[in-house]
């Protein structure tokens, strides 16, 4: 393929990808945080996900299941690091449904899975107008964000996999007490009506979310670990310490991953350097 023809073809690419790069600019651009566990060798700050943990607990749990997490995961290496009796203090603390036990509850235990705040879908539904709150376990993997051809290439080379902190972080910070005179008009250019019950929102889908502002600031008072500096309780620290949170139970082992790819990685350069030497003394001095 000569010079001309690359050229060609790079050009006809460039075309196809024209519609995706045409965003939909009523949706802000959402910012790429800064994140302790971000890049190849990036980890979990233990202090964020404490801090993380607490705003869960008293907000977002009172809607939100995790159903995957089980309170001893808690006292993980690698994750908040709870000691093993904090862990069995707050497991006690939730009734657990039982069909074994008297009356049918028991107090919690390490090993229990995190409780549901409702008992059944619908309960769930019926306490929030029809809507059912999506479980936390794994909804930092399962939100991202997308970037415009062609920088989402440079993401495979810089190990890019927080898409999903940064979405929840910049939901939590997109509301709005009424509809801005921004807001996008509907397909046929009529202004924008926010349905009854719902709250405009900058980053989600059509705008329109049925769950109120959960964080505000001066929220919640964080409980600031021994020799820890003081944290700001604002919007902006509680949404990224969660979303800090809602990563490592989606992906807990996600340090221990990094270090086993960097090894891979290592393993296979000096892999392909030894071949080569190998075939340069088994190849030495035979013409060809």
């Amino acid at each position: 393929m000569n010079f001309k023809t690359a050229f060609a073809a790079l050009a006809l690419l460039a075309g196809l990808a024209a519609p995706g790069m045409a965003q939909d600019h009523s949706t802000p651009h959402i910012e790429k945080e800064s994140w302790s566990f971000a890049g190849i060798f990036g980890t979990y700050d233990q202090n964020q996900l404490q801090r993380g943990f607490q705003v869960f607990r008293e907000v977002c749990s009172s809607c939100h299941g995790a159903r995957l997490v089980s309170f001893r995961n808690l006292a993980e290496e690698g994750g908040p690091a709870f000691s093993d009796e904090q862990v069995k203090a707050l497991a006690a603390e939730y009734e657990i449904a039982d069909a074994s036990a008297d009356g049918g509850v028991r107090k919690g235990v390490a090993a229990d899975r995190w409780p549901s705040p409702f008992a059944t879908e619908q309960d769930a539904r019926d306490a929030n107008g029809g809507a059912l709150p999506p479980d936390f376990s794994v909804l930092a993997k399962a939100r991202g964000i997308t970037d415009a051809f062609p920088f989402w290439i440079f993401n495979y080379f810089t190990g890019y996999s927080e898409g999903g902190p940064d979405y929840i972080h910049a939901l939590l910070n997109g509301y709005h007490e009424e509809v801005p005179e921004t807001a996008p008009h509907n397909a046929d250019g009529t202004p924008f009506q926010l349905p009854e019950g719902k709250y405009y929102n900058d980053y989600f889908p059509g705008h329109a979310i049925g769950m109120a502002p959960p964080l505000s600031d001066e929220q919640i008072a964080y409980e600031v670990a021994e020799g820890e500096t003081e944290v700001p309780m604002t919007l902006e620290q509680y949404s990224h310490d969660v979303a800090a949170y809602m990563m490592w139970m989606a992906e807990p082992h996600l340090a221990g991953r990094k270090q086993t790819g960097f090894v891979v990685l290592l393993f296979l350069v000096g892999f392909a350097a030894l071949m080569y030497m190998t075939k340069r003394r088994i190849w030495q001095g035979i013409e060809h």
